[in-house]
């Protein structure tokens, strides 16, 4: 089993870092998105799901046996308390999941592993981690690429943003930043500079 450097990447949403993730997979590292962890634990842990049927309501399961994502978000959404109560039932299976696919990666050789996560220090999956890459942006480019991609209005969009922590909540945790409004041949040329600084 290789001694693989595990990178946590996180920053706000519509920040870039989706298109980081990008980059550092073509420059060969293995990327784990940790929102596809998640949706994959409502699917498959059943545990889990029993937990989240208990705290907010059988029908969030519907007839297909499948969770009703959007009706778990409105509810677990709807107060600060019930959020974090998702978080306190779906987290734990969440860094399990997250901990086999890191083992199975590190047993594939790889020489970095990146766990793309959004919430990487509230869920505590930074704990995994031997170094921190943030991915931040200015705001109006933020909610520009937000109202894009999820075909949002504004109002929503802005939201979104308002819920989430400042730039340097993520600056100031991590090991090194990246700007998303980068030229996305500097961005590459950043993200291959980090890597081999970081290279054991």
């Amino acid at each position: 089993m290789t001694d693989s450097v595990i990178i946590g990447l996180t920053g706000p949403t519509g920040a870039g870092k989706s298109t980081v993730a990008g980059l550092m997979k073509e420059l060969g590292c293995a990327v784990i998105d940790c929102d596809r962890t998640a949706k994959r634990v409502l699917v498959e842990c059943r545990p889990c799901v029993e937990e989240l049927k208990e705290e907010f309501g059988a029908d969030i399961v519907g007839g297909d046996g499948q969770v009703d994502r959007g009706l778990l978000a409105r509810r677990a959404f709807a107060t600060p308390a019930k959020a974090l109560r998702l978080n306190q039932i779906t987290h734990p299976w969440i860094l399990k999941e997250l901990r086999m696919e890191i083992d199975a990666f590190r047993a594939q050789g790889f020489a970095f592993i990146i766990v793309d996560a959004p919430l990487l220090f509230e869920s505590g999956a930074d704990a995994f981690c031997d170094r921190i890459l943030a991915v931040t942006a200015p705001q109006p480019i933020r909610l520009e690429r937000i109202i894009r991609r999820d075909k949002i209005d504004k109002e929503l969009a802005l939201s979104r943003i308002h819920a989430q922590q400042q730039d340097v909540y993520y600056t100031g945790q991590s090991d090194a930043w990246l700007s998303g409004d980068t030229d996305p041949n500097e961005l590459r040329q950043q993200a291959a500079s980090i890597l081999e600084r970081w290279r054991k």
